[in-house]
């Protein structure tokens, strides 16, 4: 067959996005097929795949998005090995299309988000593959949750480290607005529930445990530890449930009252949290 030329090599490469060499050696062992040529590469992208699997991608990006009704929202992780490739505008724009995926398709898992078609004739997974093979590094969709409610708000913080969501039970400007600031207080202080009974029993049983311990070691009587431990219990629920934390605007109210004072009605139904940090 004739030679591969250098603007064969580049058509590939703007095909693919694969690298100028990886390409080159594609058409060659293709003899010039560039659908052959795109499966050796996506081939290549597997045995990367294989061989990174037992590394660790703890860096990445969160995406929070929310469809057009502003009921349904959608979180995801695109996990990667570096910072740098996190950074990466192609990086970004998957991640972005994958939760605009999930939000059109009604997925609930990232298995499920994973089977999807993702364009090009290629599935979610395969994208990620595709990716895997380019940049060489493990790639990972670890993570898709949802939340539907009357309002639903995303908040990416800058860098999309941290993203979070927030699920209201009624809807309006004002409860929109609300909703932002709520989403912002969840990236923030990380609460742990939305109010104390949401909190788990084995949350409560250790906080007891801890204060207790605490007490005993400051000396303080047997028969006092458990009533010790129950009010250091009630300043952790102060400090880590959504509803009972201080407002991050205004540290002399609550999340709820705040939520009180828009309107009396309005609650938060759920939120999500997540973070690379």
């Amino acid at each position: 067959m004739s030679k591969i030329t250098a603007s064969e090599v580049n058509r590939l490469r703007q095909m693919t996005g694969s690298g100028m060499m990886d390409c080159k050696k594609a058409l060659v062992e293709a003899e010039g097929d560039f659908e052959k040529a795109i499966e050796i590469l996506r081939k290549q992208g597997q045995k990367v795949a294989a061989k990174r699997g037992d590394r660790e991608a703890s860096e990445g990006l969160v995406v929070a998005k929310t469809d057009a009704s502003g009921k349904k929202g959608v979180i995801a992780i695109l996990s990667c090995e570096t910072d740098f490739v996190a950074k990466n505008a192609e990086f970004g724009q998957t991640a972005e299309k994958m939760v605009d995926i999930a939000l059109n398709t009604g997925v609930k898992t990232a298995d499920e988000l994973k089977s999807q078609p993702f364009g090009d004739g290629l599935t979610v997974s395969e994208k990620i593959t595709e990716m895997i093979g380019k940049i060489g590094e493990k790639i990972d969709l670890g993570v898709l949750d949802i939340i539907e409610a009357e309002t639903v708000v995303a908040y990416n913080h800058p860098g999309n480290q941290v993203a979070s969501m927030v699920g209201l039970n009624k809807a309006g400007e004002n409860v929109s607005e609300a909703g932002r600031d709520v989403a912002m207080q969840i990236a923030a202080m990380n609460p742990v529930a939305l109010d104390k009974d949401s909190v788990a029993t084995s949350v409560i049983e250790k906080e007891i445990e801890i204060g207790m311990d605490i007490a005993r070691q400051e000396g303080k009587p047997e028969e006092m530890l458990e009533k010790i431990a129950q009010g250091k219990l009630n300043k952790f629920f102060k400090e880590n449930t959504l509803l009972s934390q201080a407002f991050i605007k205004d540290n002399k109210k609550s999340v709820e009252q705040m939520l009180k004072e828009i309107d009396g009605g309005i609650t938060v139904t759920s939120f999500k949290r997540y973070g690379l940090n």
